[in-house]
């Protein structure tokens, strides 16, 4: 590997490693601080582009001292709290795999999904007891009537909101779909959860997903809109997508939780009119978002490489249904990808003991021309075309492997599949880092656990590289052995399923190169 080539690796971790530490959301005390600041805005949800305000919507003023009265409504999936002020809900907690229950409520004091918060409905008996329904009258002339439908079997339920005229000259208010600020999640995503929390819509002709920054948009051109974080989502799926009038982002500035509102605007003429939609709320299971054939599963994000990591993640549950394990599912693929790419990886790797080989002659060369930089790289040039050896060929495996590192990498992160999924022994979660050891204090870069796997991994890196380090240039010989060290520090925090990923290529690769090196050094020796 020349020169070149070295510093276009080391330059590729670099930017990597800046990536992943760098580019770091608000910590959860800040997020804390920045949600109290969108509470003010998040509470006046459904009026952010209507005709009515909460100040002049009726009797909110007479109904501002009412004493709350929460109801709660459990299952084996879920777990909620509902408010009668707004008709709003309090906690959604919901039921994950391993036990484990998580609030999709991000705040607790500020209730999502409500209708003029300040005003308290009154509870209408329902025979059912999944149908949780609300009405409130207004002093302006109007009445509205909301109703939750919650399935017990599933995340996917039923909101539909009624209004109707009391008074012939009252005008319907504005009302909305809510959901914030902000989404819920666990404790150990609460330092990434404000970065990753969107606000986002999927256009039911282009099938893309839009995410929104600030600006609102026509409700009819989407199918659903949301509000989602890296492993959970809240959509809302309405039954005429026209009947709506925008999908609105609400933030009180660039660093506050976001609210997503899908809002509705009644007509002038019309004395009742009643508005429906479907709303997922749980996890983004990629597999089982798909089963609602609803597009739900674009709202994973797969990254750059999306199409390969689906494949992956295809792939990874095929060999799940055989093995059982997850960790095991992503070895296997391991070796299956290199199985492919086999070929190319024993062309480079010949080509990178031939550069050994020759590295004596290239010396020679630099020796005796190194006061005539034309005739150097000239004369380079003719000893690698005549001993048949590519000096960027040994670069070629891990080019090749960069594409499918990141669809790894954004797979294994975001795919709600894998989250929670041990492997062996301490590896209790392969989207996260493995936490070996604790070790108490909070070192710089290192956090409070030794991870094992990112260690396991800089040791077989370290000898890969003293396997292909070809060049007799000291400079560069320190640095082809301070890529392990690079990729330690860099690959410390990644989830341990990718670790594991390249730590079983790097051992596929070590094996295979050392059957190279000694078959070409076999051939040499006879030839």
């Amino acid at each position: 590997m020349n020169k070149n080539s070295v510093l276009f690796v080391v330059f590729s971790a670099i930017v990597l490693f800046g990536y992943f530490f760098f580019v770091q959301p608000k910590k959860p005390a800040e997020q804390n601080a920045q949600t109290q600041q969108t509470q003010q805005t998040a509470n006046n949800g459904s009026n952010v582009s209507g005709r009515t305000s909460s100040k002049d919507f009726g009797a909110a003023g007479e109904n501002k001292g009412s004493k709350e009265i929460l109801t709660s409504v459990n299952s084996d999936n879920y777990k909620i709290v509902f408010t009668n002020k707004g008709a709003g809900i309090v906690s959604w907690q919901i039921k994950e795999r391993n036990g484990q229950w998580i609030n999709l409520v991000f705040d607790s004091s500020t209730p999502v999904m409500t209708n003029f918060p300040e005003a308290a409905y009154v509870k209408i008996p329902q025979k059912a007891a999944n149908r949780i329904a609300y009405k409130y009258e207004s002093s302006a002339g109007w009445k509205i009537i909301k109703t939750y439908e919650l399935s017990s079997n599933s995340f996917m339920h039923n909101v539909s909101i009624s209004l109707v005229k009391t008074k012939p000259s009252a005008i319907l208010p504005t009302v909305a779909l809510s959901w914030g600020p902000g989404l819920g999640t666990d404790a150990k995503e609460l330092s990434e959860n404000h970065a990753q929390t969107r606000v986002i819509a999927l256009n039911s002709q282009t099938g893309s997903v839009k995410t929104f920054k600030t600006d609102s948009a026509s409700a009819g051109q989407f199918k659903w809109a949301g509000i989602d974080n890296r492993y959970f989502l809240v959509a809302f799926i309405p039954t005429n997508p026209s009947d709506f009038s925008e999908v609105v982002p609400v933030r009180a500035d660039k660093k506050a939780e976001p609210v997503v509102q899908l809002t509705v605007v009644p007509s002038l003429t019309e004395s009742s009119q009643s508005f429906y939609a479907d709303f997922y709320a749980g996890p983004k299971g990629f597999t089982y978002l798909r089963s609602y054939n609803m597009g739900l599963e674009k709202s994973v994000n797969f990254g750059f490489f999306g199409f390969l990591g689906k494949i992956a993640l295809a792939v990874l549950y095929f060999l799940h249904q055989i093995t059982g394990n997850f960790g095991w599912s992503i070895v296997l693929l391991t070796c299956i990808i290199q199985i492919l790419v086999l070929p190319l990886t024993i062309k480079s790797f010949r080509s990178a003991a031939a550069m050994k080989r020759i590295q004596p002659v290239i010396k020679d060369i630099q020796t005796k021309f190194k006061d005539n930089p034309q005739r150097l790289q000239a004369e380079m040039m003719n000893a690698y075309k005549s001993n048949k050896v590519n000096p960027l060929g040994g670069c070629l495996p891990m080019l090749l492997q960069l594409p499918i590192f990141w669809a790894f990498f954004t797979m294994l992160r975001n795919a709600y599949e894998l989250r929670n999924a041990p492997w062996i022994l301490w590896v209790k979660d392969l989207s996260m880092a493995d936490h070996f050891l604790y070790i108490g204090a909070n070192v710089p870069f290192v956090g409070s656990y030794i991870n094992l796997l990112p260690i396991i991994m800089c040791v077989l890196m370290f000898f890969q590289q003293k396997m292909t380090t070809a060049t007799s240039d000291p400079t560069q010989k320190r640095i082809m052995y301070i890529m392990p060290l690079v990729f330690l520090v860099m690959f410390w925090r990644f989830p341990a399923g990718l670790v594991l990923y390249w730590l079983t290529n790097s051992t596929i690769s070590i094996i295979t190169q050392y059957f190279v090196i000694r078959k070409d050094e076999a051939r040499v020796k006879h030839a």
